[in-house]
């Protein structure tokens, strides 16, 4: 009892120092609004641009509103892309000593991973609603009722929560702002090799195998499905597909427990350690 009394003590502590380094993170936000403005914009940007400069010259599987069909595909990307904006965070942090004052504090060492992930949520939660926002504005639509559009949207902050945790353990090792920047062009071509702008059935067949296992093209099928979008893998034709755009929902599940399972212990491990 004593033991399980003390681990507790230890869980409320951690949570708690999280909470802490969350509000940070967002005090952060309010001091330098520029980089919360950027994020914002990129969103609806990109919906103007890949839905106006695309949409006259693509056409959709089955038929329907080329934008309809991009908007999952829009919020994927920007669910991946978001893992450089926690790279950044952690990476610049670590550069200015910032990582250094906090293990010289009385704090829990999970916190610091833990703030940083969380704060991550919240800020994509305002980048959805705005892309979400200018979706609306350009023509897209949920078709299939609040629940189903509920579980996408979840999914969507599922996969960014697991992506959030990749982006903080590859900060953690970079400890290098410059660095980090640099590595963020590397993420557009995962999210571009996908089948978020296009169908996958026009590529070359092995270009095809990488796109169809892509997690992106998991996860923006899952939200085709459950916006009821053009584009979502039909059930007549499941087995002739690979099987993470098949069974969408269950491969994205499986893609964010594995990144979590992964990329948690090494993130609060790599904090950890980083500072001896």
């Amino acid at each position: 009892m004593t033991a399980l009394t003390a681990h507790a003590g230890r869980l409320r502590w951690a949570l708690a120092d999280g909470l802490t380094l969350i509000g940070r993170e967002l005090s952060r936000v309010r001091r330098e609004p520029g980089e919360l403005i950027a994020a914002l914009i990129f969103p609806a940007v990109m919906v103007v641009l890949f839905g106006y400069v695309f949409g006259s010259a693509i056409s959709v599987p089955g038929g329907g509103d080329y934008r309809e069909y991009l908007m999952p595909g829009l919020f994927a990307m920007v669910t991946f892309t978001a893992t450089m904006a926690v790279t950044m965070r952690v990476a610049t942090d670590a550069s200015r000593g910032v990582m250094d004052r906090f293990r010289s504090m009385p704090m829990a060492r999970s916190a610091v991973p833990f703030g940083q992930t969380g704060a991550e949520i919240l800020n994509g939660v305002l980048g959805m609603a705005v892309m979400a926002a200018a979706g609306l504005l350009v023509g897209w639509r949920a078709h299939r009722g609040i629940g189903p559009t509920a579980e996408a949207f979840a999914l969507l902050a599922l996969m960014r929560y697991a992506l959030s945790w990749a982006g903080c353990y590859l900060g953690l090792v970079v400890k290098n702002e410059q660095t980090a920047d640099q590595l963020m062009p590397l993420v557009f071509p995962v999210t571009m090799l996908s089948n978020s702008f296009v169908p996958t059935g026009g590529m070359p067949k092995v270009l095809q195998v990488i796109a169809d296992w892509n997690p992106v093209s998991a996860l923006t099928a899952a939200c085709r499905g459950l916006f009821g979008n053009p584009g979502a893998p039909a059930a007549s034709r499941t087995g002739d597909l690979a099987w993470p755009v098949a069974h969408p929902v269950a491969a994205t599940l499986g893609w964010a427990v594995v990144l979590l399972a992964i990329f948690v212990p090494l993130s609060v491990r790599t904090y950890r350690t980083r500072g001896r």
